[in-house]
């Protein structure tokens, strides 16, 4: 009797192995189709630093832009000033006169909105 149950331990002990022998085998097979499905890391790297590179190509570019606009907002407070001594000269002398004084304020207008970008 005791050499029966001793058996039957053992044939569930193997039984026992063999389920967690397969449970294994399927995570492995699992892990190995997830690692597939993983990107390439040499791929991923390249896309990564290819992105790194436009980024700092757009904020060159974006420097650069930055530069120019604050090089016009200089130029149109120059000709604010400029506007301001010839809106005076013209104003009274004729209708293209006041009309050139009119186109003057317009500059002087957008050089106190430029001010912000200088």
């Amino acid at each position: 009797m005791r050499l029966g149950l001793d058996i039957d331990i053992h044939k569930l002990e193997a039984e026992k192995l063999r389920k967690g022998k397969n449970k294994a085998e399927e995570d492995l097979d699992s892990l190995k189709t997830d690692y597939k499905k993983l990107p390439n890391n040499k791929r991923w790297k390249e896309q990564f630093h290819h992105s790194q590179d436009q980024i700092k190509d757009r904020d060159y570019i974006m420097g650069e832009a930055v530069a120019q606009v604050r090089e016009v907002a200089d130029h149109l407070q120059n000709l604010v000033v400029q506007a301001d001594i010839l809106s005076v000269k013209y104003e009274s002398e004729s209708d293209r006169g006041r009309e050139l004084a009119w186109l003057l304020r317009k500059v002087k207008a957008l050089g106190i909105r430029a001010k912000p970008y200088m």
